[in-house]
């Protein structure tokens, strides 16, 4: 992969077909404002920056109480002024 080209978003806008191409083509593109960069374009057959969680990861590793829903009642009765 080439090294990595930054511009500014106008001229990000003004050449965006090309940079698409440029992209595509391998080369790597960032887009900044005032020198700073702000997002990059990359090709989309490109993997995911990150892996992503499952939900369920945890399915055996944990036991919630049968009495989940209920519990704290008291606390939270007295706290709201339904108990004293």
């Amino acid at each position: 992969m080439s090294a990595r080209k930054v511009v500014n978003i106008h001229e990000a806008k003004t050449h965006l077909s090309r940079l698409i191409e440029q992209v595509v083509g391998g080369e790597q593109v960032v887009i900044a404002k005032a020198g700073r960069p702000l997002a990059k374009l990359v090709p989309l057959e490109s993997p995911e920056p990150r892996e992503r969680h499952r939900l369920g990861f945890l399915a055996g590793e944990i036991e919630v109480p049968d009495d989940f829903d209920r519990m704290g009642t008291e606390e939270i009765e007295v706290l709201f002024g339904a108990r004293r």
